[in-house]
């Protein structure tokens, strides 16, 4: 029979009412009484469980994500690994395993979006859809990195949290799901695989400060301004992620700021507040997307702000054999939103 290791850390899935003092839900639930309230994964897999840690999606931090990409790597004599993680911060981990790991299977992250002790909680059905899916020969055969939830499976190289609080809150703007839950079983619509470029063995290192800034009608630059005062006090700023407005624009404000940060050689790199498309330079002017790539800013292609950080970090830190915008610009050379190949 196959194998599956469940690495609980918390979330949602995980959370109830009961058992602290503190306000709200938070995770008391463990990933052993979460794979209990669901007898029929046995049917799929032998399941073994190792807690990674106990939080919030909003509380998981570089340190708690990357003990999950510690724990996929040591996890030599399973099958496939499932993740119970927030919703929150979930699709970032995800891209975190599939950027990184060195382990061909799969990795399936999922989770709740109603807690544990709610009526009507979708934790059960989404754990049993990540087991079937870890242990599908398809999946084992492509490895990389899924997220399973509300019947649909996602690469995590395209999938964001899109709503705050519907059931099918998951979405792959541009791509589409993978696979779907049927009542004959999975139905593929996509091909299995590793879909991010990988930087494999690199680790998220928690004193590499990249700063996410967003663009707004009339933002001013003060926000990276202030980031580059205190670098000159010895409190780096390490890169500048930014969530563009359109194709990847600022306000010129704003752009002079970049254009200031690009000349202490701080990595700046161009995203959008855009659900789907890729950036590019077309604009020029203050601010422009063009005007910017021109003095040193890179493209993030289509990647959203929060995954291109988490890429610009793992760049930053891997190595020391080139510039630091030199090894994020390679890092970003081949993020290719129209490939669809492992």
């Amino acid at each position: 029979m196959t194998r599956v290791r469940i690495l609980s850390t918390g979330g949602t899935i995980a959370s109830t009412a009961d058992g602290t003092d503190e306000p709200g839900k938070t995770p008391t639930v463990t990933g052993e009484d979460l794979v209990d309230a669901v007898p029929e994964l046995a049917d799929h897999a032998e399941i073994s469980v190792e807690s990674v840690c106990q939080r919030s999606g909003f509380q998981m931090d570089a340190e708690n994500a990357t003990a999950i990409v510690d724990a996929v790597e040591r996890a030599s004599d399973v099958d496939g690994i499932v993740v119970t993680h927030g919703t929150d911060t979930m699709a970032e981990s995800a891209y975190y395993v599939d950027v990184v790991a060195e382990r061909d299977l799969p990795v399936v992250f999922t989770g709740a979006q109603r807690p544990f002790d709610q009526l009507g909680t979708d934790g059960p059905s989404n754990l049993e859809l990540a087991v079937r899916t870890a242990v599908d020969e398809r999946f084992r055969d492509a490895g990389g990195s899924y997220l399973a939830f509300n019947d649909t499976v996602h690469a995590a190289r395209w999938v964001v949290k899109s709503h705050t609080s519907k059931l099918e809150t998951f979405s792959s703007p541009g791509a589409g799901p993978i696979t779907e839950r049927t009542p004959a079983g999975l139905r593929l619509l996509g091909e299995p695989g590793r879909y991010s470029s990988p930087i494999p063995g690199a680790r998220l290192d928690p004193g590499v400060r990249v700063e996410i800034v967003t663009n707004a009608l009339g933002v001013g630059g003060r926000q990276v301004e202030r980031a580059l005062e205190e670098t000159g006090r010895g409190d780096g700023l390490d890169g500048v992620v930014v969530a563009g407005t359109g194709l990847g624009n600022t306000t010129g404000e704003l752009g002079s700021a970049l254009e200031a940060a690009l000349a202490d050689d701080v990595p700046v790199v161009l995203t959008s507040r855009c659900y789907e498309g890729e950036t590019a330079g077309l604009y020029g002017g203050p601010g422009g997307g063009e005007t910017l790539r021109a003095a040193g800013a890179i493209g993030g292609g289509d990647l959203p702000p929060w995954k291109a950080r988490i890429r610009t970090v793992l760049a930053i830190a891997d190595g020391e054999s080139a510039s630091a915008i030199e090894r994020v610009r390679a890092a970003f050379e081949d993020v290719d939103p129209f490939e669809r190949s492992p």
